[in-house]
């Protein structure tokens, strides 16, 4: 199904079919200007929480702080020659109850025993449940990524390839970076939840992170509600980024947002400055 987004199109997949996640809705944002017969070929950035993403007329919580509306922003930056005209694909998460989202994006390799001890502490999960991350990027990388470039204009390379998401989407951004660094050739992680573990993965990333040369990695975080734990995690994390040779304002950026709290709202306001990092003219 398609329909109007904004400035754009968005196609509508109900449930893509995939070996490794139960099927669910997969969105696919057009700027104005895709075109399927030009020549033309675009960028693409995978965003998680895709329910959350366009006011379509049918999402969840509508009317409310919950939508990013990521349609204006791009249609706006695109218009106003910020970046580059770029294909969007929002991929919906399983929000059938909070801890599956949970399991799908807390990376999977770093958590040992002690770990998932730390994270039932902090957030309980049910007797049986585990974490399926693997999988999750298994879906992107080797389903979703070929159908995307098999079915529209894009530019399938690394350095158009992006991801984005936040709070725990930010966690599985970071570690499709880190999983998958040929596929994916910047990543965007607003508030991304690294206290879940007590920052057991930003330890794993000391020796499971990317050097510097290809990538292009921004991070954010607030200061009030959930956001005002985040700050001693990502100083932590930005110090791996130092370490592997990233140089800040080049090809990585870490900012603090005082006052922002810890919602889409939040994210919406200011996903202009990862959009503008990733896909800007350069």
């Amino acid at each position: 199904m398609t329909a109007n987004s904004g400035k754009g199109a968005l196609v509508h997949y109900p449930d893509l079919p995939s070996e490794y996640r139960l099927p669910r809705p997969v969105e696919v944002w057009l700027p104005e200007s895709y075109d399927p017969n030009s020549g033309d070929r675009y960028p693409v950035l995978y965003m998680h929480d895709g329910q959350f993403l366009f006011n379509r007329g049918e999402t969840p919580f509508l009317g409310t702080d919950y939508l990013w509306d990521v349609d204006t922003t791009m249609a706006r930056l695109i218009e106003n020659g910020e970046i580059r005209p770029a294909i969007v694909v929002s991929i919906w998460a399983n929000l059938d109850t909070k801890p599956k989202r949970k399991l799908e994006f807390m990376p999977e390799k770093p958590v040992t025993d002690y770990v998932w001890k730390l994270m039932n502490a902090r957030e309980p999960v049910d007797p049986g449940e585990k974490i399926v991350s693997d999988n999750y990027l298994k879906f992107l990388v080797n389903e979703l990524k070929p159908f995307i470039d098999k079915t529209y204009r894009t530019q399938p390379d690394r350095e158009n390839t992006f991801v984005i998401g936040s709070s725990m989407g930010g966690m599985i951004s970071a570690y499709a970076i880190s999983e998958y660094p040929d596929i994916f050739g910047g990543a965007a992680c607003l508030s991304t939840h690294w206290v879940l573990g007590d920052g057991a993965v930003i330890a794993w990333y000391k020796d499971h992170w990317p050097d510097a040369g290809v990538h292009r990695i921004y991070f954010d975080h607030g200061t009030e509600t959930l956001d005002a734990e985040y700050e001693p995690y990502q100083l932590k994390m930005d110090e791996v980024m130092q370490n592997k040779g990233y140089r800040s304002g080049e090809d990585w950026i870490s900012r603090r947002f005082d006052g922002a709290d810890h919602s889409p709202r939040a994210w919406r306001e200011r996903l202009h400055i990862p959009l503008v990092f990733l896909l800007g003219n350069r």
